[in-house]
């Protein structure tokens, strides 16, 4: 491999890195080798098939969302923030200046890095525009799952909060907090773990009977950190992090369901549906004129016999395969009724008619449902009087006929709220590109030379990115007749990511010059290594400027708390991977 900045030897990357161009990609590939579809929020932070996150794990691209994001910020733009979960509500929040928060916290085991930065500045964007911000040192994970000891743990912290507040994080309109610090977060972890079991510990994250107590209790604070924000009031909620650290948002967003007094579904008839019937009967019921003798009342039963017999037809009365159904890996049948315009399999067909046929004569018709979750006696009766129009109770639910889902959502949790509950909104959540290591592959905190501390001397943070690899072509004469990989360069991600800052157009220039062959890595590497030397001075600078900030804070960074490591932890080179 060659790592020299020579004009004429442009040097060769040696392993797949992530593209990052302004117009951001929907998914490319990340570092080879690694593992791509477990997201282990203590292992490796590499993940080698952005794409499968949206189809294995259900996150959403983010291209999608960001036409309604207000002025986004520059890794929103250039697809390094590629994803989210449910960011919607929260867009939707910053554009009417409604309330809403965001979170996000850091592991204090080592330097913060340029990696840290992308969350920082996450963080700091969304307090820009209106939203409260939190940013926490989850020390109590740091004590747990790596075992570090409180003294070290008090060092790093101090180091993460000062790059924090010197990138502009504003300590008077956030709320900056360490989770052992923290007593209101530790008996609202308290109480949330009274949600959680064992089992799930074993089925997320691998947990076994020989995993410390402590290790499981910080995963229920990073749970409770999570919905922190909406301690107070519900609001949209982002928690920016690396797609890692998705087990966490899931099992979150679980939670914050499981705290709820009530659940809103849409429904039918008296009998519950899952979400697959549901879609199921509602294009049932738009095709009501077809079968029910009174298209204003169809009944269950009519609805059951007019889908056995569409189906006898589509599927064939001897149940072989014809047009209108496919087979899946998983063996089941996945049936097409033309009529309806779906695909669903055959057992949710089954259950469904199934379903109908009991209801008999009951008539089909919408309502939105109130499940009774947690809700007390005071709550349930309330509700009951603030349904407005027709409406019926039953013992553990309320159906309202004249409520949209959204209204019945947003009653429910004033209700909620009314009555002692919390009514949480569903966290959302960002997940940013890795970033890859200077030396080619992931960052390690192992390698030096892979990562820039945001502590490095500037003058060392110059050197490592001259001495960086490159997605250039072996000599100058094939760099200008082929183009350079700009989409494999780890020194054009660093224009990407940090260097161009919120110059789109340096960006582009870059890339277009590189690919063009009109750009060659020497040059390209002495313009990021002056830029990265320019950056780490003033970072330092006002890292120096706002250490009395620090002590001003209402913070304590110095733990009275005896280090006694844990005996379970788990060890990792990864840098990526530190913040919830």
């Amino acid at each position: 491999m060659h790592t020299g900045s020579n004009d004429e030897t442009p040097s060769e990357a040696t392993s797949s890195t992530i593209t990052a161009t302004v117009v951001s990609d929907g998914g490319t590939a990340g570092a080879e080798g690694a593992d791509d579809v477990t997201l282990d929020p203590w292992g490796s932070s590499a993940v080698s098939d952005y794409e499968k996150l949206f189809t294995e794990f259900g996150i959403e691209t983010f291209d999608d969302v960001l036409p309604s994001v207000p002025n986004p910020h520059y890794l929103m733009r250039r697809g390094v923030v590629f994803g989210h979960r449910e960011y919607g509500p929260v867009a939707e929040a910053l554009r009417n200046n409604d309330p809403a928060a965001a979170l996000s916290g850091f592991m204090p085991t080592g330097d913060p890095h340029i990696g840290h930065k992308l969350v920082f500045d996450e963080i700091i964007w969304h307090q820009q525009r209106g939203a409260d911000a939190y940013a926490l040192i989850a020390d109590l994970e740091a004590h747990a799952a790596r075992g570090l000891t409180w003294s070290e743990i008090d060092e790093h912290a101090r180091n993460y909060l000062l790059s924090l507040l010197a990138l502009g994080f504003d300590p008077e309109s956030g709320e900056i907090y360490r989770q052992s610090e923290n007593r209101k977060l530790q008996n609202f972890a308290f109480e949330l773990g009274s949600k959680a079991n064992f089992s799930e510990f074993e089925g997320i994250y691998g947990f076994d009977s020989e995993t410390n107590v402590a290790y499981m209790q910080s995963v229920i604070t990073q749970m409770a950190d999570i919905l922190y924000p909406q301690l107070e009031e519900p609001k949209p909620t982002v928690i920016p992090v690396g797609p890692d650290q998705d087990p966490h948002v899931r099992f979150a967003r679980d939670l914050a369901a499981r705290m709820r007094f009530f659940k809103v579904t849409e429904a039918y008839a008296s009998f519950e549906l899952t979400d697959s019937e549901r879609e199921l009967v509602t294009a049932v019921y738009d095709e009501r004129e077809l079968y029910a003798e009174d298209a204003s009342r169809p009944r269950c039963a009519e609805a059951a016999t007019w889908l056995t017999d569409h189906l006898m037809i589509s599927t064939g009365e001897s149940g072989e395969r014809v047009e209108g159904s496919e087979n899946t890996q998983d063996g089941d049948t996945h049936i097409s009724i033309d009529t309806v315009g779906i695909v669903v399999p055959d057992t949710v067909v089954e259950s469904t008619i199934e379903k109908l046929e009991n209801a008999g004569m009951e008539p089909l018709r919408p309502r939105v449902r109130f499940l009774d979750a947690n809700a007390t006696d005071e709550a349930f009766d309330a509700l009951i009087t603030a349904i407005e129009g027709e409406k019926r109770r039953y013992d553990e639910h309320i159906d309202a006929f004249e409520l949209s889902a959204a209204d019945a959502t947003e009653l429910a949790r004033e209700v909620e709220t009314n009555h002692g509950g919390y009514g949480f909104v569903a966290p959302s959540s960002t997940y940013h590109r890795f970033m890859t290591g200077l030396t080619g592959g992931k960052m390690s905190s192992s390698v030096p030379a892979s990562h820039i501390s945001l502590l490095d001397d500037p003058e060392k943070g110059y050197e490592k990115v001259k001495a960086a690899t490159t997605g250039g072509r072996e000599t100058a004469e094939k760099q200008r007749e082929l183009g350079g990989k700009a989409d494999e360069c780890p020194v054009y991600e660093l224009f990407a990511y940090l260097l161009a800052n919120d110059d789109d157009l340096l960006v582009t220039e870059v890339y277009d010059e590189c690919v063009s062959g009109d750009r060659l890595c020497g040059n390209c590497k002495e313009q990021a290594a002056e830029l990265m030397q320019a950056f780490l001075e003033e970072h330092q600078e006002k890292r120096k400027e706002v250490q009395s900030l620090l002590d001003d804070l209402d913070i304590s960074l110095t733990s009275d708390r005896r280090s006694i490591a844990p005996g379970d932890t788990t060890d990792t080179d990864s840098t990526d991977n530190e913040d919830n």
